[in-house]
């Protein structure tokens, strides 16, 4: 079993589409138990699949769909759920700020096994009413949003290590953003910082006549702000062999590896240009046990 990770910085908003909506509110997809936004794996391998439908083979690799009396199969390659791992908001003191919490990080740690986060998340241990938040940066005046956090309250840490692990995945401007302006705070903390986050746009549909509202058209949309990284792993079996000894699903492996290593479009509303991701992918195996 060949395992990777995949990191998905968000160039545009992401409108992952919900299970419900709730009035005139198109929701997004969330996590039952922590309502935290995510990216769900039957979409990330629904887009995937499709751009690799017409790859010879492509259909042992991803498993024989139900179809013209064929029963399923199961493929050679499986995808989890993206996780949110940097969010960003908006702060009246710094412009924006790069949110993360205990959970996205020990979620993170948890495939790659990179001592440094490891360390990260000990430190972790010392979030508090007195003290809710570690920075990246020396410790001053923070408004996150409109909260204030005087610099008494906030501790530093470490965040060169970022470095080695995304210096492929980010340009180096953002990635020098990211250093200067990281911010660990609680789970709870973080969530409410997240919901009051999103990017929440009011849309109406107009008369052709008059080029006025049409009675009920009036929605709104939630969407992930673009600058947002999240994370998934995915894996890959052993592929069959042919009669000749040679892989039969080979290329679509390759041309996998080659999608997940570029822009790629995730979600809906893609018509308006949401959804946009740089993607990187690491092989975790390279990766465990690193500093």
């Amino acid at each position: 079993m060949s395992e990777f990770l995949t990191y998905l910085h968000l160039l545009t908003p992401l409108h992952t589409g919900g299970s419900a909506n709730e009035g005139n509110l198109m929701g997004i997809a969330r996590e039952v138990h922590t309502e935290f936004p995510y990216l769900p794996a039957s979409s990330l391998r629904g887009k995937i699949r499709a751009s690799l439908e017409t790859e010879d083979n492509a259909g042992i690799f991803f498993g024989q769909k139900i179809e013209k009396g064929k029963q399923p199969t199961e493929g050679e390659v499986w995808f989890a759920d993206a996780s949110m791992l940097f969010f960003l908001i908006a702060s009246l003191s710094h412009h924006l700020i790069w949110i993360t919490c205990p959970l996205w990080l020990r979620r993170w740690h948890q495939w790659v096994q990179i001592n440094s986060i490891n360390d990260i998340i000990k430190q972790c241990q010392q979030l508090s009413p007195t003290q809710p938040a570690l920075v990246s940066f020396k410790p001053e005046t923070l408004f996150l949003q409109t909260a204030l956090i005087k610099p008494e309250n906030l501790s530093q840490f470490d965040g060169s290590f970022l470095t080695s692990l995304l210096s492929s995945t980010w340009g180096d401007n953002s990635l020098s953003l990211l250093l200067k302006k990281l911010v660990i705070l609680s789970d709870q903390d973080c969530a409410a910082l997240v919901e009051t986050g999103l990017q929440r746009e009011v849309r109406v549909a107009l008369s052709e006549e008059s080029k006025t509202v049409k009675g009920g058209s009036f929605r709104a949309e939630e969407a992930v702000p673009p600058e947002t990284m999240l994370f998934f792993p995915w894996g890959m079996k052993p592929a069959k062999q042919t009669e000749s000894g040679e892989e039969s699903t080979e290329k679509v492996r390759e041309k996998l590896r080659a999608l997940l290593n570029g822009r790629i479009q995730f979600g809906g509303l893609e018509g308006i240009g949401r959804g946009w991701t740089q993607a990187k992918t690491i092989s975790i195996i390279n990766e465990i046990g690193g500093d």
